[in-house]
């Protein structure tokens, strides 16, 4: 028998990811991809390598049309003071999306010793494509 409290651990594990599953996920060319929900100026700053950006504020079937309907759609923001990622999971969730959210955004990415890109980088471990 499934008790509440399981059906809620299950759920979060079919909801969120953490920084160890993106970047194993992305080095063996799963079938995701990376949104990075803030604005422009902060992912041209730093982000996650090889993220889309699409500020949540942005988001719309329009500014989705190009998106992949098979992939899986991980969502960041900056982290666990941000709800930038829940706002942009929701939304290309609404729109037909398979999304998850990123647990503890760019800020546990970083924390977890990934390297990051933009205009103020932080050195780290690369994702080593096997594609």
């Amino acid at each position: 028998m499934e008790s509440d409290q399981l059906r809620h651990y299950k759920n979060k594990l079919d909801f969120e990811m953490d920084s160890w599953d993106v970047h194993d996920a992305l080095s063996n060319a799963e079938s995701i991809a990376v949104v990075d929900g803030r604005s422009t100026e902060a992912h041209a700053v730093e982000h996650i390598p090889g993220s889309l950006n699409i500020p949540h504020r942005e988001i719309n079937a329009d500014s989705t049309a190009s998106l992949n309907p098979s992939l899986t759609y991980v969502c960041y923001c900056d982290g666990i003071g941000c709800n930038a990622s829940t706002k942009t999971a929701m939304k290309l969730l609404m729109l037909g999306f398979e999304v998850r959210e990123l647990i503890g955004g760019l800020d546990w990415w970083k924390r977890d010793g990934y390297a990051t890109d933009g205009s103020n980088p932080q050195p780290g471990k690369q994702i080593e494509c096997g594609c």
